[in-house]
């Protein structure tokens, strides 16, 4: 019997290969600049995350937005990062209130 090879982690693979979540996203444009914007639904979210906006926790299973730059920035271009590193969860509502 052959050995199956194990995937690395996502967290070590480059980011082109790295897993995002599947719907489509859209450009939004804030005081800071072009953001892209995907929603995420209450039965696709199993894992808690920190809002940026309001300091408090999404709980799994809460619809929310995933937000990232459309340009990466600086600090992450020198790093070699892309933007899909600076992803942060937003409850919907903190996210529309940012202006």
């Amino acid at each position: 019997m052959a050995s199956r090879k194990k995937k690395p982690s996502k967290h070590v693979r480059p980011v082109s290969d790295r897993p995002l979540m599947g719907g489509h996203q859209v450009r939004e444009s804030r005081s800071d600049g072009e953001w892209m914007v995907r929603r995420v639904s209450g039965s696709a979210s199993n894992k808690a995350y920190r809002c940026p906006g309001c300091d408090q926790q999404i709980l799994p299973a809460t619809p929310h937005v995933v937000v990232w730059p459309e340009n990466p920035s600086l600090l992450a271009a020198i790093g070699g990062g892309q933007s899909l590193d600076e992803r942060r969860h937003w409850h919907t509502a903190c996210w529309q209130r940012r202006r």
